[in-house]
């Protein structure tokens, strides 16, 4: 019998692992529930009732702004005139140009799928790396704290052969769950602008890109799945993975943040590992350190900008792949399995 069909089967059986991701593809589709119901398509009555309260408000304005002056020139006139309330001339109490009062402010929201959809691959990467991740670690946790690890090594003596094999399988599992989901995803978010936004304007172009945050997301997920994997064959138990995970995400990230903050750290998001999960799927992040003014030639205050990109998120990801599923191949040759 082929070790891989068997440990593919094992996972599927795994009633953590079918819990686990039915938990994770509920909460995506509470999520795309919520985007069908909070949104609304907007046709030329309610892009007409927008424009009439627009202009109300820019009469509204107007109204208050003639008052405003006449308050200034009645002070001014009388001698009681307040400097913090009335400007030097009541004539520079003008107010806001027209364009300044848009209709798009008075619309209901609604979802246009070519300036939306890219934000919501997030969410979905999210859920799906969440589900690796654990689905990963008590795959492999539960077969050191259960004993099935040593019986299996009876039957298959090479241990990295076994190993290894485990960890195809979890993978192969994820992408034939992460791979139909992204579709139904992209499908279900179709739906939703269908009816109840706009799909105008989605070229070749954006579906390319949107199939390459996709491609992104998907591989973020697979990375998630190998770490926590890994984790929990170091420890020898998924508590193992959990616990680090936790201990890195509250002890290393929320103290780490809080420290910098404190030394005064340019850029102190730099050290954090949420900033290159999202320039991983955004591309790029931009952070910007106020405390360094740079004054332009208009008089404004420039902050510095650091640039955080994908590719410099990916080679993160590599490196921490490399050394923690290295580390756990290395202890599996050799401890002793007992």
């Amino acid at each position: 019998m082929s070790l891989f069909r068997t440990e593919l089967r094992r996972l599927a059986k795994r009633r953590f692992a079918r819990f686990a991701t039915l938990a994770g593809l509920l909460v995506l589709a509470a999520v795309l529930a919520g985007m069908f119901f909070t949104n609304q398509k907007i046709d030329a009555a309610q892009l007409a009732k927008a424009e009439r309260a627009a202009e109300a408000e820019y009469q509204s304005q107007l109204r208050y702004v003639e008052q405003h002056r006449t308050e200034c020139e009645q002070a001014k006139a009388a001698g009681t005139a307040d400097e913090q309330r009335f400007p030097a001339d009541c004539a520079d109490i003008t107010p806001a140009p027209r364009e300044s009062f848009q209709a798009e402010w008075h619309l209901p929201p609604t979802f246009v799928f070519r300036d939306g959809f890219g934000e919501m691959v997030i969410p979905f990467a999210a859920i799906m790396a969440l589900i690796g991740f654990v689905v990963g670690a008590s795959f492999v946790g539960a077969e050191w704290s259960t004993g099935g690890m040593m019986n299996l090594l009876l039957w298959r003596p090479k241990r990295l052969t076994v190993l290894l094999t485990k960890l195809g399988a979890l993978l192969t599992g994820l992408l034939a769950v992460a791979l139909p989901t992204a579709v139904l995803w992209a499908a279900g978010f179709w739906l939703v602008a269908t009816f109840r936004g706009s799909t105008e304007g989605v070229t070749s172009g954006a579906w390319q890109s949107f199939a390459l945050t996709g491609l992104r997301g998907v591989t973020l997920a697979l990375v998630a799945a190998i770490i926590g994997f890994a984790l929990a064959s170091l420890g020898r138990h998924t508590a193992m993975a959990l616990g680090g995970a936790i201990g890195v995400m509250i002890v290393g990230q929320v103290g780490l943040g809080i420290l910098l903050g404190m030394s005064g750290v340019r850029f102190p998001e730099a050290w954090l590992l949420p900033t290159y999960v999202y320039a991983w799927m955004a591309k790029k992040v931009e952070l910007q350190d106020w405390d360094a003014c740079n004054v332009s030639y208009t008089g404004e205050c420039q902050p510095d900008v650091l640039e955080i990109t994908w590719q410099q998120s990916s080679v993160l990801f590599a490196v921490a792949v490399t050394v923690i599923l290295g580390a756990a191949m290395w202890f599996m040759r050799r401890r002793d399995i007992t």
